[in-house]
């Protein structure tokens, strides 16, 4: 019986099975899409969607100018989300550093108004974190604070204040505001054009976005943040306190 399938998900399943049984090595390069596209007799633009199946799995990667290849395999490493850093950015990265980028007065987002419990166009103090392991960006991460809670302070700007090196929760302890709990919200995305750029991945690849919020000793966000984190490099994982009955 005929497979119902459209023509680019059979050319996508031959195409796994053809990579799979190493009719090309690792990082060896296709034949171009104009040739496949001529080998199975369909057109360039039904195998170009083939092509992307197999590298939003993580089998193929495309090379902007360059062509298809057999993606390199990269070992997943573990990254525990349990034990809270006190919001130190750079143990977001095991034996990792990071560069960051600070503006302030920034209008409020949407999105991040609404977790932070402010007007959207409210001003904010946004920074954006480039997390780095051997020199490479590996992570990355956008954060917002309540300019109303910093303003006329030392510690307005986080890459430039004298406790840069604190975190989130020791600023805001410098201030007189106690963070209490974060609230994480991890969920599944694709990378974009910039996000792939900035990370050495591909437009399109699997990343996790966590969406973390800190919170003081009133209920009040005090800073929220969205940390991307590329799927093929990291396991996360989550340790939870079990209490003991009495």
């Amino acid at each position: 019986m005929p497979s119902l399938d459209p023509p680019y998900l059979r050319i996508a399943d031959h195409l796994r099975r053809r990579v799979t049984a190493g009719e090309w090595a690792v990082g060896e390069r296709l034949p171009s899409r104009a040739q496949l596209a001529e080998s199975y007799g369909v057109g360039a633009n039904v195998l170009q969607r083939a092509q992307e199946v197999l590298i939003a799995e993580g089998l193929l990667e495309g090379r902007t100018g360059s062509g298809t290849y057999v993606r390199v395999p990269v070992e997943r490493r573990p990254l525990s989300r349990s034990q809270d850093p006190g919001g130190f950015p750079a143990s977001a990265v095991p034996g990792g550093t990071w560069e960051s980028h600070t503006e302030a007065r920034t209008p409020a987002p949407e999105h991040v108004a609404r977790r932070l419990r402010i007007e959207p166009g409210e001003l904010t103090v946004h920074t954006r974190f480039e997390f780095l392991l051997d020199g490479r960006p590996v992570q990355l991460a956008d954060s917002w604070e309540p300019m109303a809670i910093t303003d006329g302070t030392p510690v307005l700007l986080p890459q430039y204040a004298p406790m840069r090196l604190r975190g989130v929760v020791a600023r805001m302890a410098s201030l007189g505001v106690r963070v209490v709990r974060a609230v994480e919200r991890p969920r599944p995305a694709r990378a974009s054009a910039e996000q792939a750029t900035l990370l050495g991945i591909t437009a399109g690849d699997l990343v996790t976005v966590v969406e973390r919020t800190y919170l003081d000793d009133t209920g009040r966000p005090v800073e929220t943040a969205d940390l991307v984190i590329p799927d093929s490099r990291w396991e996360i994982g989550y340790e939870l306190p079990v209490e003991a009955p009495e």
